[in-house]
């Protein structure tokens, strides 16, 4: 069952989709400002706010990479889940199901997915297109891509553990949209915010994000303050001591 607060499961297509009753279908159809404003941030402060508000623990596993570095992605959740079906699918099947999880996928948001899967590629070029054309956010994976040098061509932004060639077809499927995933003991929800750049992944509980993006604001505007301040030959230690932040 989906764990979302006001959700109830229904099956699509051969996977459960949780259908959210309260504000989040409403929050699919527009452009959120705190995404916006978060994209603007970087991880180290980012992760520094939540170190103060207790929220630590936030980072997903350090072996998940951007494809391009340079790139930052911020913005909402939505929950993927999946798992292996060896044999159990037939081409049609396996790529029709995929289809709908790309017909599903929000705009403004921020695919991330838990395939429970090591071998396969669970994002590829073609999709990549797709989604970006549905202008959503980018996409996070604890598992594989492919097709990786497309993909950093059209600007898609893709996080992921591997690189293979090895595709879905037949052996993997999406089991559930729109819930509740854990990646490396850290909770994601659905409607939940996440920060990506080349440092790491951050996700933060949708109920603490504007406070944080707020905190990281102010914090930004404190560190260009000891910038110019080093830079204008004032020692670190006074520096530090002046703001109180390095």
């Amino acid at each position: 069952m989906c764990a979302e607060p006001k959700a109830r499961s229904v099956q699509a297509g051969g996977f459960a989709a949780c259908v959210f009753m309260g504000k989040l279908p409403g929050d699919f159809m527009h452009t959120d400002a705190v995404s916006e404003r978060l994209a603007r941030c970087y991880g180290g402060i980012v992760y520094d706010v939540m170190r103060a508000m207790g929220l630590a623990d936030g980072v997903l596993p350090k072996d998940i990479r951007p494809i391009a570095t340079s790139q930052v992605v911020a913005g909402r959740v939505f929950a993927i889940e999946g798992s292996p079906k060896a044999g159990a699918l037939s081409e049609q099947e396996t790529l029709t199901q995929w289809c709908q999880l790309l017909s599903a996928a929000p705009a403004d948001h921020v695919l991330i997915c838990q395939p429970h899967d090591s071998e396969v590629a669970h994002m590829g070029e073609l999709s990549a297109e797709t989604l970006s054309h549905k202008q959503v956010r980018g996409y996070i994976v604890d598992g594989g891509c492919r097709d990786t040098g497309f993909i950093e061509n059209i600007g898609f932004a893709v996080w992921r553990r591997y690189d293979t060639p090895r595709d879905v077809v037949g052996k993997w499927t999406a089991d559930r949209l729109g819930g509740t995933i854990d990646i490396g003991g850290v909770t994601i929800h659905t409607g939940d915010y996440v920060f990506a750049d080349r440092d790491g992944i951050l996700i933060i509980p949708r109920e603490r994000a504007e406070a944080l993006v707020e905190r990281c604001e102010v914090l930004m505007n404190t560190e260009n303050k000891v910038r110019t301040a080093i830079l204008d030959g004032v020692d670190p230690v006074d520096a530090y001591q002046r703001y109180g932040k390095f």
